[in-house]
């Protein structure tokens, strides 16, 4: 039985690094057609970006609900879970310890940053700025995916797993507002990010009019409501 439990462990530890690692692939594959498309001009190239970011949200996604599931299973053969949760934990706090601590913090990021760029691939005006702007995105969520992926996964196995784990920071069991607040932050920080990345996109492209600006009114409302 101990043997079976461990090898469903090592399952779960191991699907979501690969969904990491899926993830972070399709990032470089839209990143390169974005640039690319922006270069040529090319639409089938930005098309092809824009569906890259259907993927990568895709597959961090499936991380998110691979480490909640070790979470709420108690499985501690992932050293997330073994040094921030434990078994007596209610429910919502063993769910908000998805952030409790810097590796799932950084996925809850680039969770957060791969919804706002899928958002934005389904809106996006088909005119000079579109492919920097994905191009732009891709950019972050390169950073974020490629930092969580690999020196700060949250899907590190341990050899000894322990009978239960360390708890999650006492901070946040004290107040339900710590399961609101940080997730509230991050999507108000993360939102920027769209107008940011049109920032960009007009400084490549020298199209500095109101043009930009204009597109990413809603978007910068939004990230302002949620901080």
């Amino acid at each position: 039985m101990l043997n079976l439990l461990s090898f469903q462990s090592s399952v779960l530890g191991t699907t979501g690094q690969i969904a990491l690692l899926l993830a972070l692939l399709f990032v470089l594959v839209g990143l390169w057609l974005a640039v690319l498309g922006g270069l040529k001009s090319d639409p089938r190239a930005t098309e092809g970006a824009r569906r890259s970011v259907w993927a990568v949200f895709g597959f961090t996604t499936i991380a998110v609900l691979v480490l909640e599931v070790a979470l709420l299973r108690d499985d501690f053969s992932v050293r997330y879970v073994a040094e921030h949760s434990m078994r007596v934990s209610p429910l919502w706090v063993k769910i908000t310890t998805l952030w409790a601590a810097l590796e799932g913090s950084i996925l809850l990021w680039a969770w957060i940053l791969s919804l706002y760029a899928f958002v934005l691939s389904l809106v996006l005006r088909r005119d000079a700025l579109r492919p920097w702007a994905l191009g732009a995105m891709f950019v972050s969520l390169l950073f974020f995916l490629g930092v969580v992926g690999s020196i700060a996964s949250p899907f590190t196995p341990l050899a000894q797993i322990p009978a239960d784990g360390a708890g999650p920071n006492p901070a946040l069991q004290n107040h339900w507002m710590m399961a609101v607040h940080p997730v509230l932050l991050y999507l108000g920080f993360v939102g920027l990010s769209v107008p940011f990345a049109y920032a960009v996109a007009a400084l490549i492209t020298g199209r500095l009019s109101e043009h930009w600006i204009t597109i990413t009114r809603r978007w910068t409302l939004v990230a302002w409501m949620f901080l």
